[in-house]
């Protein structure tokens, strides 16, 4: 006699571990099976999701954990804590090195941390112990500092291995705090993890900080005002930008004094004004051609409101224009003396290096030239699989500010310090692909940051740019980068490279 649906379920269900989570191979697909008083139908193989034991992951308030329960019987058995630092609440998971987890337990952030880290002290001063986290924002630096000033070692685990690891850690596809602090503790466990004591900055590297904050953000200021202005200026005013950029202080302070070009057609003694205003940057030649064009613009006609908008757009982005100059050349008083900031400004300017300093760090405690470089999220990666082919792209893995300013210094690089006869041959042989040939300038120029600022070797464009490889692998002959580079042929030069 043939058993039962029911029968066969409870028999399956005896096979598999209560608590066991994961994928299982079980035969039938409801789709096309079923059976009959007679006949059972042969069904396909598939796979079954077990379901998650959600009682695994249920959390325990640290006020209520009681550690001689839970340590009883684990003599000597170290731990490691994995921790999930949300903004309210602050996941914990204890694992100890036989391999088996206590349920999670919930910490109020941050009115129970001193809970947690007197927590913490206790299971220290019985067995050895490490924390792990995971490097998400600041939300975690309160513990951090914490466990820091308590003698208790801290481990940092990469996200990106706390993602990836997820399934592999129970088989399911999920993610929720009380697993991310078990994958945090068990890649920890498995020595996944470095030390990340916490480290207060000194005086120097704090007001470095401030500075860059405050040049980015007002910079940032001054496009989001530069932007509003863009239209109103093309609508009211079209032919001051035939004349001056609107990135110039000369025209922000015109549109900031008089807001519309008859204002300025009607002062009699603007032409003096104007002068004083650009200095030795602003030739007679555009005085007159800025004066005839407010004189017989044909621009729509402006009412009080709209000059009051221009006027005050300008004022603000103005504002914001000399506050980032003010930060710029505090930078520049800061950086003197030091080693990396100096080397590294000579190539790309002292306030980019104080950036690269603050969102990537010490150059000088990256093992390479290569690792500087991947910490700027410019290393290659590709996906592939089969006959698929995908293209290599940069993996942009580190700070977005970096690659940003660095942007920025490659387009300086191009135009100003002999790499154009490169770049521009580059961009013939890799012909409609000019962004990738800038991110190719990008890249090398982060290989001689780390060379400038940490071996202190001298900066050469040539060494840098010199020969390009056609289609078929053979080198091209070498590109002349400039006067001044051809005069040092002859002389030694480090290989950035």
């Amino acid at each position: 006699m043939h058993s039962s649906a029911e029968e066969r379920k409870e028999r399956v269900n005896a096979e598999v571990p209560p608590n066991e989570v994961g994928y299982r191979n079980r035969n039938g697909d409801a789709s096309i099976g079923g059976n009959d008083e007679t006949l059972e139908v042969s069904q396909p193989l598939f796979q079954e999701v077990i379901p998650m034991n959600r009682k695994a992951y249920r959390a325990t308030g640290v006020n209520d954990v009681n550690w001689e329960q839970l340590a009883h019987g684990k003599e000597g058995l170290g731990v490691t804590l994995g921790v999930d630092v949300g903004k309210f609440d602050v996941l914990v998971v204890c694992r100890w090195a036989d391999g088996h987890f206590e349920r999670p337990w919930r910490v109020k952030n941050p009115r129970e941390i001193p809970t947690l880290v007197a927590l913490a002290k206790r299971v220290q001063a019985e067995r050895k112990l490490a924390v792990a986290m995971e490097s998400s924002g600041t939300y975690g630096d309160v513990l951090r500092q914490a466990l820091a000033d308590n003698g208790i070692e801290t481990k940092r685990v990469g996200g990106k291995a706390a993602h990836d690891y997820a399934e592999v850690f129970d088989g399911v596809p999920s993610q929720h705090d009380g697993k991310d602090a078990a994958v945090v503790a068990e890649l920890a466990a498995l020595g996944k993890g470095k030390a990340w004591p916490y480290e207060a900055a000194d005086s120097w590297e704090e007001e470095l900080i401030y500075c860059v904050e405050e040049m980015v953000t007002q910079r940032q200021i001054v496009t989001l005002w530069q932007g509003r202005l863009e239209g109103l200026v093309a609508r009211h005013w079209p032919e001051a930008l035939q004349v001056l950029k609107l990135s110039s202080g000369t025209l922000l302070r015109i549109l900031k004094r008089y807001g519309s070009p008859q204002a300025l057609a009607l002062d009699a003694g603007a032409p003096k004004q104007l002068a004083r205003w650009g200095g030795g940057l602003l030739s007679p030649k555009k005085i007159n051609e800025l004066l005839a064009g407010a004189r017989s613009s044909v621009g729509v006609r402006v009412g009080p409101w709209q000059q009051r908008r221009i006027q005050e757009y300008a004022e603000r982005a103005l504002a914001a224009r000399q506050q980032s100059n003010r930060a710029q050349r505090r930078l520049r008083q800061l950086a003197v003396g030091h080693p990396v900031l100096q080397a590294q400004g000579k190539v790309v300017g002292v306030p980019t290096a104080c950036v690269f300093w603050v969102c990537t760090g010490d150059p000088r405690k990256f093992d390479s030239a290569v690792a500087y470089r991947k910490a700027m999220g410019l290393n290659l990666v590709e996906r592939s699989s089969g006959t698929y082919k995908g293209q290599l792209r940069i993996s942009k893995r580190g700070s977005a500010r970096t690659r940003q300013w660095l942007y920025l210094a490659a387009l300086r690089l191009v135009q100003k310090c002999g790499v154009r006869p490169w770049y521009e041959a580059k961009k013939a042989r890799d012909t409609g692909d000019a962004p990738r040939v800038l991110v190719a300038v990008m890249r090398k120029l982060a290989l001689a940051l780390y060379h400038v600022g940490v071996r202190n070797e001298e900066f050469r464009p040539r060494r840098l740019f010199g020969r390009i490889r056609n289609r078929r692998g053979r080198p091209a002959p070498r590109v002349k980068v400039g006067m001044e580079q051809s005069k040092s042929e002859g002389q030694h030069s480090p290989n950035l490279e």
